[in-house]
Formats: C-alpha cells, sequence, structure tokens
C-alpha cells in the first residue's frame, strides 16, 4: 500500500490528508512537532482572550483520525534523505514514506537584534508561543509593560490581546504609517488613530535596536535605534512578519529559496515531493500574488489541490482572485482584487471614509478603462462571492458603484451610507451616469 507521508498538521496538512482518503485507501501518517492534534491557528489570539478554550479550537475529535485511518506521529524531523525516501527524527527514530508532502508552516521573523533568544521574547505563531504568553504576561501584575515589535497583522493581533488583560502596550513600528506597505494611506492613517484610541503607545518610524536582561537573564527593556532610548518591559514581542519553517532541508538536496520551490502542481525538484501552505514558494509568481503567501484559504486550497495530484487526478494549483480578511481590534477588514497602497502606474483610487473615523472603503481601477481591480472595506461587510464574479466578469468601476448594494452583507448600511459614497465617487471621478 503507497504510503503518504506528510510533515505539518496545519490546515495545509491536515487538507490534503482528508481529501487524500475521501479518494483513496492509501496509507496516510501525519508528523507534527507542535501539538498532537490538529487546531485552529487563527483561534490562538481568543484562547488568551478568554473567548474559547484549546480544545474549543480542535476542528475533529481527537478519535476522527483513528476513524478515518489518518496516523499521527509527534516528533521532530531533522533530515530527509530522498534517495532512500527516509526520514529522520531528532530522536533517533526513522520514517519510510512513497511521497512526501512537506506541510511545515512558518516561523516568526527575527532579524539579528541583540536580545531576540531572551526569556521573555516570544512570537505568536505556534501554540508553545500562546504557552509562554501566558506563562509570561497572565495578567498586569506580573507583566508591567510589553513591546511589540512590527506593524503587521499579528502585531496587532499580540496588542489587542494584551490590552484585553490592561497590559500597557508600547508597539514599534518601523514604517510611518501602521502597515503602509500595503494598505493605502487613508486606511493606514484611520487605524493608526483607532490603536491610539484603545491606549496603545504606538510608535512609528521607530526601529529597535536591542532587548536588555536582568540579572537572571529575562527581558528588562528594549533600546530604540537613533535615539538609544530604554523602554522598561517584561515581555517583547517580535511580530515582524514570518518566514517557511524549512531549516531542517535547507541543507537536503530539494531545491529552496525563501521557501519549498514548487511548480504549479505543487512538486518540487525532487520526485514524489510536494511542498504546500506557508511552506511552499511558487517558482513563477501568479499573477500579482506573492511566492510564498502565508494565508490560511490558500494553505486548504493547495491541500485539496495535490491531493487530486496524490490519488492520480494531476492537477495545477490556481487559487483565483486574491481576498483575505482581518480585524484592527473592533474594524472588519476584507480586501478582493488588488488595492496597492500606492495606485500602480495608469492606476488610480476612490477613497471615502465615515465622519465616525471607523468606516471606508478604497477601490483601485484603470484609469483609461474604468476595470475594476480591487477593493479594500474597513468596518463594512461586503459578499466575497459577489466581488469575486465582478472580477471574473471585468466589470468597470462605475458598475460596481452603480451595483454596490448587491455586494452588502447587511442591508442596514445602505440606508446610511450608499448615497454619500456615489455621490463621493462622482465628485472624484465624475461619473457618467449612475
Amino acid at each position: 500500500m503507497e504510503h503518504i507521508v506528510i510533515i505539518g498538521n496545519g490546515i495545509s496538512g491536515v487538507t490534503a490528508a482528508r481529501h487524500i482518503r475521501k479518494l483513496s485507501d492509501k496509507k496516510i501518517t501525519i508528523i507534527s512537532a507542535e501539538t498532537e492534534y490538529f487546531f485552529s491557528r487563527t483561534a490562538l489570539m481568543y484562547i488568551y482572550m478568554g473567548h474559547m478554550k484549546y480544545e474549543h479550537t480542535k476542528p475533529y475529535e481527537d478519535w476522527f483520525w483513528k476513524k478515518n485511518r489518518i496516523d499521527l506521529k509527534f516528533g521532530f524531523v531533522n533530515s530527509i534523505e530522498t534517495k532512500n525516501q527516509t526520514l529522520h527524527f531528532e530522536d533517533g527514530n526513522t520514517l519510510k514514506y512513497d511521497k512526501l508532502i512537506i506541510a511545515t508552516g512558518s516561523k516568526s521573523n527575527k532579524f539579528g537584534w541583540p536580545g531576540q533568544d531572551l526569556d521573555g521574547v516570544i512570537g505568536l505563531y505556534s501554540k508553545q508561543d500562546l504557552d509562554a504568553l501566558e506563562a509570561l504576561a497572565p495578567n498586569k501584575e506580573v507583566c508591567k509593560r510589553a513591546v511589540i515589535v512590527g506593524g503587521g497583522l499579528i502585531g496587532i493581533e499580540l496588542a489587542e490581546m494584551l490590552n484585553t488583560r490592561n497590559i500597557p502596550v508600547t508597539f514599534l513600528v518601523r514604517e510611518t504609517g501602521f502597515w503602509n506597505p500595503v494598505l493605502p494611506k487613508g486606511e493606514s492613517e484611520m487605524i493608526n488613530r483607532h490603536i491610539i484610541k484603545h491606549h496603545i503607545d504606538l510608535r512609528l518610524d521607530i526601529n529597535l535596536k536591542e532587548i536588555h536582561a536582568d540579572e537572571n537573564g529575562r527581558v528588562k527593556a528594549v533600546v530604540i535605534e537613533d535615539t538609544g532610548e530604554m523602554i522598561p518591559c517584561n515581555l517583547v514581542g517580535l511580530t515582524a512578519g514570518v518566514t517557511p519553517n524549512i531549516d531542517f532541508i535547507k541543507a537536503s538536496v530539494i531545491e529552496t529559496d525563501k521557501g519549498v520551490l514548487v511548480n504549479r502542481f505543487l512538486e518540487t525538484n525532487i520526485e514524489h515531493i510536494y511542498a504546500i501552505g506557508d511552506c511552499a514558494q511558487q517558482r513563477e509568481a501568479i499573477g500579482n500574488r506573492r511566492p510564498v503567501e502565508s494565508v490560511w484559504y490558500t494553505g486548504r486550497m493547495m491541500g485539496e489541490t495535490l491531493a487530486q495530484t496524490i490519488c492520480g487526478n494531476k492537477m495545477a494549483y490556481k487559487p483565483g482572485h486574491w481576498f483575505n480578511s482581518a480585524k484592527f481590534f473592533d474594524i472588519e477588514y476584507q480586501t478582493y482584487g488588488w488595492v496597492f497602497a500606492t495606485p500602480k502606474e495608469g492606476n488610480a483610487h476612490f477613497h471615502w471614509k465615515h465622519p465616525d473615523d471607523t468606516k471606508c472603503i478604497t477601490i483601485e481601477f484603470e484609469k483609461d478603462s474604468n476595470l475594476f481591480l480591487g477593493i479594500n472595506t474597513f468596518g463594512i461587510r461586503m459578499k466575497h462571492e459577489v466581488f469575486d464574479r465582478w472580477l471574473t466578469e471585468e466589470r468597470s468601476a462605475d458598475y460596481v458603484m452603480e451595483h454596490l448594494k448587491e455586494a452588502n452583507f447587511e442591508t442596514e448600511f445602505y440606508k446610511t451610507f450608499e448615497k454619500d459614497i456615489q455621490t463621493n465617487y462622482l465628485k472624484q471621478f465624475k461619473m457618467a451616469q449612475l
């Protein structure tokens, strides 16, 4: 019986296993060194915030795996011997495979800061990170102040988590606005103000120089580059992005760059070895998409696609139109298609913001053709399937504005905002007719 071995029990690896089982009777083994059972990584913050318990984050009961004949092995893979198709574990054990799927996910970035490995410095990616956070910052009596380094989605999640326990937070962002390599200026500035309203000490255009330890080797302060300012703290969250977790592969013959290099069929350069999820890097970019995407739904799609190939129906990975969602404290964010921080050459942005400073939209479109390219929404829920269809149908920005009501998720939104959005669009771009 063909043995499929999957390294990594995140959304990518587990999706691949589930779909291979649906399609075949192959022997399947999932290996993990993080947790024994699959859990929803996006729910980590809600465990700390008290909204749910760890067991609530497991999508499947513990008996599910045995019932579906999916073997689980807890252990750390040290190396892959591709010639003999053998995995070597840290504890000295080995495991043979017929086909291997690498789905090892990501790890938090570190940029060589002095003190970055001290006790009290954490990321926010793994279950171990959550456990460390709970031990280091159970309350404001134990953790007098936390410093977060890095202004992306993980950083603002950690800020919100600590905020719920009334732990003071200083948030160091090297850019001049929160997430402004991704968000247009108006959106970034709105989120800046929103972070400050939640009593976060937001420091923009700031770089970390080093982290200092106390006499016990634990974090006691960070030092700011240029000014030399020292900020006392008990916890440092390194949230300056993530990188593929592939250190154990780099010495092998499997080709890597930032991630494990794969083609459209998620195949590596070695026969019968594949890579999916955060750790996979497309050799050729798919449209405007990044070669490595640390996004939940793309990991799931890769798992579904590869299962077809593994089971004899060779299928290329086609992620479709870009979309994503997140939360900035209590402001929900959605993006469909492509809206860049600065419009690409030949494109324009339409930006509208509500006076309450918690709702806005930005649309990017081609100036000459009026082709709709993408939309960002904050504080307003829109329907994914509608924008996905409009992008496929290559609708104009004028059409989107005229039919915006069809994309609305909450009907009460249009009683208040629709006319104002359309009026502002007319003023900015002199749309011929609504």
